[in-house]
C-alpha cells in the first residue's frame, strides 16, 4: 500500500484508544446484588461493539491529523507506441494561413491546423509516452515525457502563446533532445515530431551538439514542413548559384543538415492541411514498435477519507447515546 503520514508525531495520539477499554460511556446503574441479574449476551456484545466504534473513531481522526497518504508508486506498462517529443513552431509567421494572410474564417491558421492534426494523432496513440516543446526567439517548455494524455493534450492546447517573429530552431531542437537525457533505457523509439513553416541558420556549435546528442540518445527525426505559398520548399535548387547559401535558403539547408546526422530522418513538405493529416497518418504507422515504460503515480492525500471515517463511526456514537434506556 505504500502508506506515510506527513507528520509522524501525531500518531502518539493513538495512546488515546487505551480510554475505550476502561470506559465505553454507557451510564453506569447500581444494583443491590448483580447475581440476580441474567445474563445478557446482547448487551456484552453492544459494549464491546461500542468500544471497537469509540477506538476506530479516534484511530480514524488521529491519522486524519496526522496526515495519511500513499506515496509516489510505479507501475509498469506494455504497450506498442513510442516515446515521441512535439517541437512546434510558434513563431508569428505560423499564426497565418497557407497563403501568407491573417485567418478570415474561411480558412483556418498554419499554427490552429496543427494543433487540430496533432490533438488527433495524440488520441491515437494511447500507449506513448508524449512531450511538448515550442520553440519562437526562444524555446519554451510544455509537457515532460508522460502517459497522461490529458495533460498533453492541455499542452498542445496551450501553444497559441502570443510569439515574435524570430525562429530559434537550434535551441528548440536542443530542448526536444533534452527531454531523452537522463532517462533509463527504455524498450521503443524515440522520436522528435518537429513541425514547423520556416527554418533558420544553425550556427556550427548548435550543429555539432545536435550531431552528437542525436545519436547518443538513439533518436528519428521527422520534418513536417508547413510550406507557405511562393516560399521555397525544401528541395529546390536556385538559379542563381550564388543564392545557394544557408542565408538565402534556410529550410533546403537545414534539410541537408538534417539529412546528414547519421539518423532516421524523413521530412514532409505539407502544402495544406490536408497534406500535414497525410504525414501524421504516415508517422503513425511507422512508429508502433513494442514500448515498455513505467508509469509514475503521484502521492495521493488519504486525510479525507479517513475524516469520514471518523465522522461515521461518532455518529454512530452519538446515535447509540441518543437511544440509551435511562434509569
Amino acid at each position: 500500500m505504500n502508506l506515510a503520514v506527513d507528520y509522524p508525531w501525531v500518531l502518539l495520539a493513538l495512546l488515546l484508544n487505551l480510554l475505550p477499554l476502561f470506559n465505553n460511556g454507557v451510564s453506569q446503574s447500581h444494583y443491590p446484588s448483580v447475581q440476580i441479574l441474567p445474563a445478557d449476551i446482547l448487551s456484552s456484545f453492544i459494549s464491546v461493539l461500542i468500544k471497537m466504534i469509540a477506538i476506530a473513531a479516534i484511530t480514524f481522526l488521529v491519522l486524519a491529523l496526522a496526515g495519511l497518504n500513499r506515496g509516489q508508486q510505479s507501475r509498469e506498462h506494455i504497450g506498442y507506441g513510442a516515446h515521441i517529443v512535439l517541437l512546434l513552431d510558434i513563431s508569428k509567421s505560423m499564426d497565418y494561413t497557407y497563403a501568407g494572410k491573417a485567418p478570415d474564417g474561411s480558412e483556418e491558421s498554419k499554427s490552429s491546423a496543427a494543433k487540430r492534426l496533432l490533438t488527433e494523432f495524440v488520441k491515437k496513440r494511447p500507449h506513448d509516452r508524449i512531450g511538448v516543446a515550442g520553440y519562437s526567439t526562444s524555446p519554451l517548455f510544455f509537457m515532460p515525457l508522460t502517459e497522461n494524455k490529458q495533460a498533453v493534450l492541455a499542452a498542445i492546447s496551450a501553444t497559441d502563446l502570443p510569439a515574435l517573429a524570430y525562429t530559434n530552431i537550434s535551441k528548440g531542437l536542443l530542448m526536444g533532445l533534452s527531454f531523452f537525457q537522463q532517462q533509463s533505457a527504455q524498450t521503443g523509439s524515440r522520436i522528435i515530431l518537429m513541425v514547423s513553416d520556416g527554418a533558420a541558420v544553425i550556427d556550427p556549435d548548435s550543429e555539432a551538439k545536435i550531431r552528437r546528442w542525436s545519436k547518443q540518445l538513439n533518436v528519428r527525426l521527422y520534418w513536417i514542413f508547413m510550406r507557405s505559398e511562393n516560399s521555397p520548399g525544401l528541395y529546390e535548387k536556385p538559379e542563381d548559384p550564388r543564392d545557394d547559401n544557408a542565408g538565402a535558403m534556410p529550410e533546403r539547408y537545414l534539410h541537408l543538415f538534417f539529412s546528414s546526422l547519421g539518423i532516421p530522418y524523413k521530412a514532409y513538405q505539407a502544402e495544406n492541411p490536408r497534406a500535414v493529416q497525410e504525414a501524421i497518418n504516415d508517422i503513425n504507422k511507422l512508429e508502433n514498435m513494442p514500448l515498455y515504460y513505467v508509469e509514475k503515480i503521484p502521492k495521493q492525500d488519504l486525510s479525507t477519507q479517513c475524516y469520514l471515517l471518523a465522522s461515521l463511526f461518532i455518529s454512530l456514537l452519538l446515535a447509540f447515546k441518543l437511544v440509551e434506556a435511562k434509569p
